[in-house]
């Protein structure tokens, strides 16, 4: 039997994951989704405690911030809206990401709604599709396998 001379014996077979980035339309997709989810849930929570406007200001921003951060740092690497759309949200190396940097991911976030939503837009022209908040957060939005 003839071996591959630029074989290293023993050496361990690498296999190469190369991600398959998501564009803009699909994440604005998964946003869609996302947002009608949480529009339901504020809903209901404003209906059971009838909240002063302040205090179901703070509730919904704190109820998106735990959705977002907390399922994308899960296991699943999603929210629901990915989810049913097919992508999720991971490292250069598309791996789960830690809690503090979804929370990060998210924060960045205002700064792209800050700046008239130009850093949503980003991921429709950027090579890699990240979006400034996921440049911020060093994240990828890519198809789920």
């Amino acid at each position: 039997m003839m071996e591959d001379p630029d074989q290293i014996l023993d050496a361990p077979i690498v296999e190469v994951k190369r991600l398959e980035y998501a564009g803009f339309w699909i994440r604005a997709g998964a946003y869609i989704l996302d947002s009608i989810l949480l529009g339901v849930v504020n809903a209901v929570i404003n209906l059971a405690l009838s909240p002063e406007p302040l205090l179901y200001t703070v509730i919904s921003l704190v109820t998106g911030i735990a959705y977002f951060t907390v399922m994308e740092a899960s296991e699943h690497q999603a929210t629901l809206g990915k989810m049913a759309v097919g992508i999720k949200v991971g490292n250069a190396k598309g791996e789960q990401i830690s809690i503090l940097n979804a929370l990060g991911r998210y924060l960045a976030k205002f700064i792209s709604a800050f700046i008239l939503c130009i850093g949503f837009m980003m991921a429709a022209w950027d090579e890699k599709h990240q979006a400034l908040h996921d440049r911020a957060a060093d994240t990828y939005v890519f198809y789920g396998r």
